[in-house]
Protein backbone atom coordinates (compact mmCIF):
# COMPACT_ATOMS: atom_id res chain seq x y z
CA UNK A 1 0.00 0.00 0.00
CA UNK A 2 2.86 2.36 0.66
CA UNK A 3 4.26 1.94 -2.74
CA UNK A 4 0.96 2.04 -4.24
CA UNK A 5 0.35 5.43 -2.45
CA UNK A 6 3.79 6.44 -3.38
CA UNK A 7 3.66 5.46 -6.99
CA UNK A 8 0.04 7.96 -7.51
CA UNK A 9 1.64 10.69 -5.23
CA UNK A 10 4.42 10.78 -8.00
CA UNK A 11 2.09 10.59 -10.62
CA UNK A 12 -0.32 12.98 -9.35
CA UNK A 13 2.45 15.72 -8.69
CA UNK A 14 3.42 15.06 -12.41
CA UNK A 15 0.36 15.98 -13.79
CA UNK A 16 -0.41 19.21 -11.94
CA UNK A 17 3.07 20.15 -13.68
CA UNK A 18 5.71 19.67 -10.95
CA UNK A 19 8.67 18.67 -12.72
CA UNK A 20 9.29 14.64 -12.95
CA UNK A 21 12.68 15.02 -10.64
CA UNK A 22 11.22 16.91 -8.05
CA UNK A 23 8.10 14.33 -7.92
CA UNK A 24 10.53 11.58 -7.62
CA UNK A 25 12.88 12.69 -5.19
CA UNK A 26 10.41 14.62 -2.99
CA UNK A 27 8.06 12.03 -2.72
CA UNK A 28 10.57 9.15 -2.33
CA UNK A 29 12.31 11.75 0.45
CA UNK A 30 9.13 12.00 2.37
CA UNK A 31 8.68 8.35 2.23
CA UNK A 32 11.97 7.53 3.43
CA UNK A 33 12.14 9.81 6.42
CA UNK A 34 8.86 8.73 7.74
CA UNK A 35 8.35 4.88 7.01
CA UNK A 36 12.09 4.02 7.99
CA UNK A 37 14.96 4.88 9.71
CA UNK A 38 16.32 6.69 7.41
CA UNK A 39 18.62 9.67 8.21
CA UNK A 40 19.79 12.76 6.55
CA UNK A 41 22.96 11.86 6.43
CA UNK A 42 22.12 8.47 4.49
CA UNK A 43 19.80 11.11 2.29
CA UNK A 44 22.96 12.78 1.68
CA UNK A 45 24.99 8.98 0.69
CA UNK A 46 22.27 8.21 -1.59
CA UNK A 47 22.42 11.58 -3.10
CA UNK A 48 26.11 11.50 -3.74
CA UNK A 49 25.97 7.63 -4.84
CA UNK A 50 23.08 8.21 -7.57
CA UNK A 51 25.68 10.50 -9.38
CA UNK A 52 29.08 9.35 -8.56
CA UNK A 53 28.46 5.74 -8.69
CA UNK A 54 28.08 5.39 -12.70
CA UNK A 55 31.17 6.49 -14.81
CA UNK A 56 28.52 5.49 -17.77
CA UNK A 57 26.47 8.70 -16.96
CA UNK A 58 29.07 10.51 -18.53
CA UNK A 59 27.96 9.45 -21.84
CA UNK A 60 24.80 11.53 -22.16
CA UNK A 61 26.67 14.51 -21.83
CA UNK A 62 28.44 14.08 -24.72
CA UNK A 63 25.91 12.27 -27.00
CA UNK A 64 23.75 15.42 -26.43
CA UNK A 65 26.90 17.51 -27.54
CA UNK A 66 27.49 15.98 -30.54
CA UNK A 67 23.56 16.39 -31.74
CA UNK A 68 24.00 19.96 -30.66
CA UNK A 69 26.94 19.72 -32.74
CA UNK A 70 25.36 18.57 -35.68
CA UNK A 71 22.11 20.74 -35.86
CA UNK A 72 24.72 23.56 -35.96
CA UNK A 73 26.74 21.94 -38.68
CA UNK A 74 24.89 21.63 -41.66
CA UNK A 75 25.12 18.01 -41.01
CA UNK A 76 21.39 17.39 -41.08
CA UNK A 77 21.41 19.14 -45.22
CA UNK A 78 24.42 16.27 -45.73
CA UNK A 79 22.42 13.69 -44.47
CA UNK A 80 19.10 14.31 -46.22
CA UNK A 81 20.55 14.65 -49.74
CA UNK A 82 22.46 11.99 -49.28
CA UNK A 83 19.48 9.65 -48.02
CA UNK A 84 17.29 11.58 -51.24
CA UNK A 85 20.35 10.34 -53.91
CA UNK A 86 20.12 6.34 -52.22
CA UNK A 87 16.32 5.62 -52.10
CA UNK A 88 14.80 8.55 -53.27
CA UNK A 89 13.82 7.39 -56.90
CA UNK A 90 11.62 4.61 -54.71
CA UNK A 91 7.60 5.32 -54.78
CA UNK A 92 7.55 7.46 -51.43
CA UNK A 93 11.34 8.53 -51.95
CA UNK A 94 11.13 11.33 -50.01
CA UNK A 95 9.51 10.81 -47.10
CA UNK A 96 11.65 7.54 -47.22
CA UNK A 97 14.30 9.46 -47.59
CA UNK A 98 13.46 11.31 -44.41
CA UNK A 99 12.94 8.15 -42.35
CA UNK A 100 16.86 6.98 -43.61
CA UNK A 101 17.96 10.46 -42.75
CA UNK A 102 16.26 10.48 -39.20
CA UNK A 103 18.01 6.80 -38.75
CA UNK A 104 21.57 7.60 -39.64
CA UNK A 105 20.77 11.27 -37.30
CA UNK A 106 20.16 9.59 -34.59
CA UNK A 107 22.49 7.22 -34.46
CA UNK A 108 24.98 10.36 -33.79
CA UNK A 109 22.75 11.93 -31.75
CA UNK A 110 20.82 9.29 -29.02
CA UNK A 111 17.82 11.81 -28.90
CA UNK A 112 14.71 11.72 -30.52
CA UNK A 113 13.23 15.12 -30.02
CA UNK A 114 17.00 16.74 -31.74
CA UNK A 115 16.42 14.24 -34.43
CA UNK A 116 12.63 15.23 -35.54
CA UNK A 117 14.29 19.38 -35.28
CA UNK A 118 16.71 18.40 -37.24
CA UNK A 119 15.63 16.34 -39.82
CA UNK A 120 11.65 17.68 -40.14
CA UNK A 121 12.55 21.31 -40.44
CA UNK A 122 13.84 20.73 -43.50
CA UNK A 123 12.20 17.72 -45.20
CA UNK A 124 8.76 18.61 -44.17
CA UNK A 125 8.93 21.92 -46.54
CA UNK A 126 10.10 19.44 -49.12
CA UNK A 127 7.62 16.81 -48.53
CA UNK A 128 4.81 19.39 -49.09
CA UNK A 129 6.22 20.90 -52.09
CA UNK A 130 6.24 17.61 -54.22
CA UNK A 131 2.60 17.05 -52.93
CA UNK A 132 2.72 14.94 -49.67
CA UNK A 133 -0.08 16.49 -47.45
CA UNK A 134 0.73 18.57 -44.54
CA UNK A 135 -0.64 16.42 -41.43
CA UNK A 136 1.21 12.97 -43.27
CA UNK A 137 4.29 14.99 -43.74
CA UNK A 138 4.38 15.82 -39.98
CA UNK A 139 3.39 12.15 -39.14
CA UNK A 140 6.22 10.86 -40.95
CA UNK A 141 8.92 12.95 -39.37
CA UNK A 142 7.14 12.75 -35.79
CA UNK A 143 7.80 8.64 -36.04
CA UNK A 144 11.05 8.75 -37.62
CA UNK A 145 11.85 10.94 -35.12
CA UNK A 146 11.46 7.69 -32.64
CA UNK A 147 14.28 6.29 -33.76
CA UNK A 148 16.38 8.32 -31.79
CA UNK A 149 15.72 6.27 -28.93
CA UNK A 150 16.32 3.15 -30.02
CA UNK A 151 19.04 3.10 -32.84
CA UNK A 152 22.10 2.97 -30.52
CA UNK A 153 23.30 5.30 -29.32
CA UNK A 154 20.41 6.03 -27.28
CA UNK A 155 20.49 8.05 -24.13
CA UNK A 156 17.08 6.26 -22.33
CA UNK A 157 18.95 2.75 -23.05
CA UNK A 158 21.65 4.14 -21.10
CA UNK A 159 19.88 5.08 -18.28
CA UNK A 160 17.98 1.65 -18.54
CA UNK A 161 21.28 0.15 -18.10
CA UNK A 162 22.34 1.85 -15.34
CA UNK A 163 18.68 1.02 -13.56
CA UNK A 164 19.38 -2.74 -14.19
CA UNK A 165 22.70 -2.95 -13.81
CA UNK A 166 23.31 -4.34 -17.43
CA UNK A 167 25.98 -3.74 -19.71
CA UNK A 168 25.65 -0.65 -22.03
CA UNK A 169 27.67 -2.47 -25.30
CA UNK A 170 25.40 -5.26 -24.90
CA UNK A 171 22.30 -3.77 -24.68
CA UNK A 172 23.58 -1.25 -28.07
CA UNK A 173 24.30 -4.82 -30.00
CA UNK A 174 20.84 -5.73 -29.45
CA UNK A 175 18.77 -3.24 -30.38
CA UNK A 176 20.74 -2.56 -33.56
CA UNK A 177 18.71 -5.14 -35.70
CA UNK A 178 15.01 -3.76 -34.11
CA UNK A 179 15.82 -0.41 -34.98
CA UNK A 180 16.95 -1.52 -38.31
CA UNK A 181 13.48 -3.17 -38.60
CA UNK A 182 11.70 0.09 -37.07
CA UNK A 183 12.80 1.93 -40.10
CA UNK A 184 12.12 -1.08 -42.66
CA UNK A 185 8.38 -0.99 -41.00
CA UNK A 186 8.40 3.10 -41.32
CA UNK A 187 9.35 2.41 -45.25
CA UNK A 188 7.12 -0.51 -45.74
CA UNK A 189 4.53 1.73 -44.78
CA UNK A 190 5.09 4.54 -46.42
CA UNK A 191 5.33 2.62 -49.51
CA UNK A 192 1.64 1.15 -48.88
CA UNK A 193 0.13 4.69 -48.14
CA UNK A 194 1.57 6.11 -51.65
CA UNK A 195 -0.38 3.79 -53.72
CA UNK A 196 -3.37 4.03 -51.60
CA UNK A 197 -3.61 7.17 -51.74
CA UNK A 198 -2.91 8.77 -55.15
CA UNK A 199 -2.19 12.39 -56.21
CA UNK A 200 0.91 12.40 -53.31
CA UNK A 201 4.55 12.42 -54.51
CA UNK A 202 5.74 11.34 -57.77
CA UNK A 203 7.93 8.94 -58.23
CA UNK A 204 11.40 10.36 -58.90
CA UNK A 205 14.36 9.86 -61.15
CA UNK A 206 16.88 7.88 -59.96
CA UNK A 207 20.13 9.45 -59.04
CA UNK A 208 22.75 9.55 -61.68
CA UNK A 209 26.30 7.99 -60.62
CA UNK A 210 27.41 11.43 -59.87
CA UNK A 211 24.85 12.71 -57.93
CA UNK A 212 25.61 9.81 -56.08
CA UNK A 213 29.14 10.23 -55.33
CA UNK A 214 28.85 13.81 -54.94
CA UNK A 215 26.50 12.95 -52.29
CA UNK A 216 28.84 10.72 -50.52
CA UNK A 217 32.23 12.90 -50.53
CA UNK A 218 29.46 15.34 -48.71
CA UNK A 219 28.97 13.28 -46.11
CA UNK A 220 31.84 10.73 -45.37
CA UNK A 221 33.16 12.62 -42.60
CA UNK A 222 29.92 11.79 -41.07
CA UNK A 223 29.79 8.52 -42.33
CA UNK A 224 33.21 8.22 -40.97
CA UNK A 225 32.15 9.26 -36.82
CA UNK A 226 29.04 6.74 -37.32
CA UNK A 227 31.20 3.84 -38.12
CA UNK A 228 34.03 4.53 -36.12
CA UNK A 229 31.69 5.14 -32.78
CA UNK A 230 29.12 2.45 -33.62
CA UNK A 231 31.57 0.30 -35.02
CA UNK A 232 34.06 0.84 -32.15
CA UNK A 233 31.52 0.17 -29.32
CA UNK A 234 30.71 -3.26 -30.94
CA UNK A 235 34.10 -4.37 -31.85
CA UNK A 236 35.19 -3.33 -28.42
CA UNK A 237 37.43 -0.76 -29.00
CA UNK A 238 35.99 1.96 -26.91
CA UNK A 239 33.39 2.05 -24.12
CA UNK A 240 30.11 3.60 -24.39
CA UNK A 241 31.39 6.88 -22.83
CA UNK A 242 34.70 7.05 -24.53
CA UNK A 243 32.80 6.40 -28.45
CA UNK A 244 30.03 9.01 -27.20
CA UNK A 245 33.73 11.40 -25.97
CA UNK A 246 35.04 10.58 -29.50
CA UNK A 247 31.29 11.15 -31.71
CA UNK A 248 31.17 14.89 -29.36
CA UNK A 249 34.62 15.60 -31.18
CA UNK A 250 34.00 14.21 -34.29
CA UNK A 251 30.88 15.85 -35.03
CA UNK A 252 32.41 19.11 -33.29
CA UNK A 253 34.98 18.92 -36.17
CA UNK A 254 32.81 18.34 -39.00
CA UNK A 255 30.68 21.47 -37.85
CA UNK A 256 34.01 23.58 -37.80
CA UNK A 257 34.93 22.63 -40.99
CA UNK A 258 31.78 23.43 -42.28
CA UNK A 259 32.16 27.11 -40.40
CA UNK A 260 29.20 26.06 -38.52
CA UNK A 261 31.18 26.43 -35.21
CA UNK A 262 31.58 29.53 -34.58
CA UNK A 263 32.59 30.95 -30.93
CA UNK A 264 28.86 32.00 -30.73
CA UNK A 265 27.61 28.54 -31.62
CA UNK A 266 30.18 26.50 -29.12
CA UNK A 267 28.80 28.24 -26.56
CA UNK A 268 25.24 27.91 -27.30
CA UNK A 269 25.91 24.33 -27.76
CA UNK A 270 27.77 23.93 -24.54
CA UNK A 271 25.31 25.63 -22.16
CA UNK A 272 22.37 23.86 -24.33
CA UNK A 273 24.27 20.39 -23.19
CA UNK A 274 24.90 21.45 -19.82
CA UNK A 275 21.17 22.35 -19.52
CA UNK A 276 20.09 19.35 -20.79
CA UNK A 277 22.57 16.87 -18.82
CA UNK A 278 22.02 18.93 -15.54
CA UNK A 279 18.12 18.34 -16.30
CA UNK A 280 18.86 14.24 -17.03
CA UNK A 281 20.81 14.26 -14.01
CA UNK A 282 18.29 15.73 -11.74
CA UNK A 283 15.64 13.32 -12.72
CA UNK A 284 18.43 10.21 -12.07
CA UNK A 285 18.82 11.64 -8.66
CA UNK A 286 15.34 11.76 -7.55
CA UNK A 287 15.25 8.19 -9.63
CA UNK A 288 17.35 7.78 -7.10
CA UNK A 289 15.59 8.01 -3.57
CA UNK A 290 12.83 6.27 -5.69
CA UNK A 291 14.66 2.74 -5.88
CA UNK A 292 16.17 3.19 -2.71
CA UNK A 293 12.62 3.57 -1.31
CA UNK A 294 11.19 -0.02 -3.56
CA UNK A 295 14.65 -1.58 -2.29
CA UNK A 296 13.98 -1.13 1.28
CA UNK A 297 10.12 -1.98 0.98
CA UNK A 298 10.86 -5.57 -1.06
CA UNK A 299 7.59 -4.66 -2.80
CA UNK A 300 8.84 -5.86 -6.29
CA UNK A 301 10.78 -8.88 -4.60
CA UNK A 302 7.47 -9.78 -3.16
CA UNK A 303 5.48 -9.47 -6.18
CA UNK A 304 7.65 -11.20 -7.93
CA UNK A 305 7.43 -14.47 -5.65
CA UNK A 306 3.98 -13.95 -5.85
CA UNK A 307 3.75 -14.06 -9.65
CA UNK A 308 5.87 -17.05 -9.76
CA UNK A 309 3.81 -18.82 -6.93
CA UNK A 310 0.57 -18.09 -8.67
CA UNK A 311 1.90 -19.86 -11.93
CA UNK A 312 0.91 -17.73 -14.29
CA UNK A 313 2.62 -18.08 -17.76
CA UNK A 314 5.95 -16.33 -17.87
CA UNK A 315 4.25 -14.95 -22.01
CA UNK A 316 1.12 -13.86 -20.26
CA UNK A 317 2.75 -11.72 -18.01
CA UNK A 318 5.01 -10.00 -20.10
CA UNK A 319 2.44 -9.26 -22.29
CA UNK A 320 0.42 -7.44 -19.57
CA UNK A 321 3.33 -5.21 -18.74
CA UNK A 322 3.92 -4.15 -22.55
CA UNK A 323 0.09 -3.05 -22.50
CA UNK A 324 0.79 -1.21 -19.40
CA UNK A 325 3.85 0.75 -20.88
CA UNK A 326 1.56 1.26 -23.81
CA UNK A 327 -1.13 3.09 -21.39
CA UNK A 328 1.47 4.58 -20.03
CA UNK A 329 2.46 6.07 -22.91
CA UNK A 330 -0.51 7.99 -23.68
CA UNK A 331 -0.16 9.69 -20.40
CA UNK A 332 3.62 10.01 -19.56
CA UNK A 333 6.70 10.78 -21.51
CA UNK A 334 10.06 8.37 -22.05
CA UNK A 335 12.15 8.83 -19.40
CA UNK A 336 9.10 8.80 -16.79
CA UNK A 337 8.34 5.58 -17.75
CA UNK A 338 11.42 4.25 -17.99
CA UNK A 339 12.39 5.55 -14.35
CA UNK A 340 8.60 4.73 -12.35
CA UNK A 341 7.93 1.39 -13.97
CA UNK A 342 11.12 -0.37 -14.42
CA UNK A 343 12.37 -0.68 -10.90
CA UNK A 344 9.00 -2.54 -10.74
CA UNK A 345 8.53 -4.42 -13.46
CA UNK A 346 12.29 -5.85 -13.84
CA UNK A 347 11.94 -7.60 -10.94
CA UNK A 348 9.08 -9.91 -11.98
CA UNK A 349 10.67 -11.17 -15.89
CA UNK A 350 14.31 -11.78 -14.02
CA UNK A 351 12.35 -14.33 -12.33
CA UNK A 352 10.43 -15.78 -14.71
CA UNK A 353 11.17 -18.41 -17.72
CA UNK A 354 11.34 -17.53 -21.04
CA UNK A 355 14.39 -20.10 -21.95
CA UNK A 356 16.74 -17.49 -22.00
CA UNK A 357 19.81 -16.36 -19.74
CA UNK A 358 19.28 -13.78 -16.96
CA UNK A 359 21.21 -11.73 -18.88
CA UNK A 360 19.67 -12.50 -22.54
CA UNK A 361 16.26 -11.68 -20.61
CA UNK A 362 17.43 -8.62 -18.75
CA UNK A 363 18.59 -7.44 -22.43
CA UNK A 364 15.35 -8.66 -24.47
CA UNK A 365 13.12 -6.95 -21.90
CA UNK A 366 15.15 -3.35 -22.27
CA UNK A 367 14.50 -3.89 -26.30
CA UNK A 368 11.10 -4.59 -25.83
CA UNK A 369 10.74 -1.47 -23.40
CA UNK A 370 12.05 0.85 -25.97
CA UNK A 371 10.41 -0.50 -28.25
CA UNK A 372 6.82 0.46 -26.62
CA UNK A 373 7.90 3.15 -24.96
CA UNK A 374 8.72 4.83 -28.55
CA UNK A 375 5.72 4.06 -29.36
CA UNK A 376 4.54 6.28 -26.32
CA UNK A 377 6.14 9.24 -28.55
CA UNK A 378 3.42 9.40 -30.73
CA UNK A 379 0.58 8.52 -29.13
CA UNK A 380 -2.26 10.83 -28.12
CA UNK A 381 -2.54 13.12 -25.60
CA UNK A 382 1.31 13.48 -24.27
CA UNK A 383 3.28 12.06 -27.54
CA UNK A 384 6.66 14.60 -27.01
CA UNK A 385 7.39 13.78 -30.83
CA UNK A 386 3.79 15.23 -31.68
CA UNK A 387 4.58 18.42 -29.65
CA UNK A 388 8.12 19.03 -30.85
CA UNK A 389 6.53 18.93 -34.34
CA UNK A 390 3.40 21.38 -34.01
CA UNK A 391 6.18 23.80 -32.37
CA UNK A 392 7.64 23.82 -36.29
CA UNK A 393 4.20 23.46 -37.87
CA UNK A 394 1.60 25.41 -36.60
CA UNK A 395 -0.30 25.29 -39.42
CA UNK A 396 -1.15 21.05 -38.82
CA UNK A 397 -3.39 20.66 -36.13
CA UNK A 398 -1.79 18.10 -34.16
CA UNK A 399 -5.27 15.69 -33.70
CA UNK A 400 -5.10 15.71 -37.94
CA UNK A 401 -0.89 14.48 -36.97
CA UNK A 402 -2.68 11.84 -34.57
CA UNK A 403 -4.18 10.74 -37.31
CA UNK A 404 -1.64 10.91 -39.56
CA UNK A 405 0.65 8.15 -37.15
CA UNK A 406 -1.76 5.82 -37.31
CA UNK A 407 -0.55 3.20 -39.96
CA UNK A 408 2.80 3.80 -38.17
CA UNK A 409 2.11 2.62 -34.70
CA UNK A 410 0.08 -0.56 -36.18
CA UNK A 411 3.27 -1.15 -37.92
CA UNK A 412 5.60 -0.63 -34.30
CA UNK A 413 2.54 -3.18 -32.77
CA UNK A 414 3.73 -5.75 -35.38
CA UNK A 415 6.72 -5.55 -35.04
CA UNK A 416 6.58 -5.25 -30.97
CA UNK A 417 4.33 -8.78 -31.76
CA UNK A 418 7.02 -10.21 -34.05
CA UNK A 419 10.46 -9.72 -31.36
CA UNK A 420 8.08 -11.36 -28.52
CA UNK A 421 7.39 -14.24 -30.54
CA UNK A 422 10.98 -14.46 -31.70
CA UNK A 423 13.18 -13.21 -29.21
CA UNK A 424 15.88 -14.98 -30.98
CA UNK A 425 15.66 -11.81 -33.55
CA UNK A 426 16.40 -9.38 -30.63
CA UNK A 427 19.66 -11.17 -29.56
CA UNK A 428 20.90 -12.78 -33.02
CA UNK A 429 23.77 -10.03 -33.18
CA UNK A 430 24.51 -10.35 -29.22
CA UNK A 431 24.68 -14.30 -29.58
CA UNK A 432 26.46 -13.90 -33.20
CA UNK A 433 29.62 -11.45 -31.66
Amino acid sequence: MEVVVLFTMVIGLMLIGVPIAISLGLSSIIFLLALSDTSMASIAQTFFQAMAGHYTLLAIPFFILASSFMSTGGVARRIIRFSIALVGHLPGGLAIAGVFACMLFAALSGSSPATVVAIGSIVIVGMREVGYTKDFAAGVIAVAGTLGILIPPSVVLVIYAILTEQNIAKLFLAAFIPGLLAALGYMITIAIYVRIAKGQETVRERASMRERISAILAVWPVLIVFFLVVGGIYLGWFTPTEAAAIGAAGTGLIAYLNGGLTHVTLLKSILSTASSTAMIFLIVLGAGFYNAFLALSQVPQDISMLIVDAGFSPWLILTVILLLYLVFGCVMDSLSMILLTVPIFYPIISVLDFGLSPDETAIWFGILVLIVVEVGLITPPVGMNLFVINSMDRETPITQTYLAVMPFVLSDIIRTAILVIFPGITLFALRWF
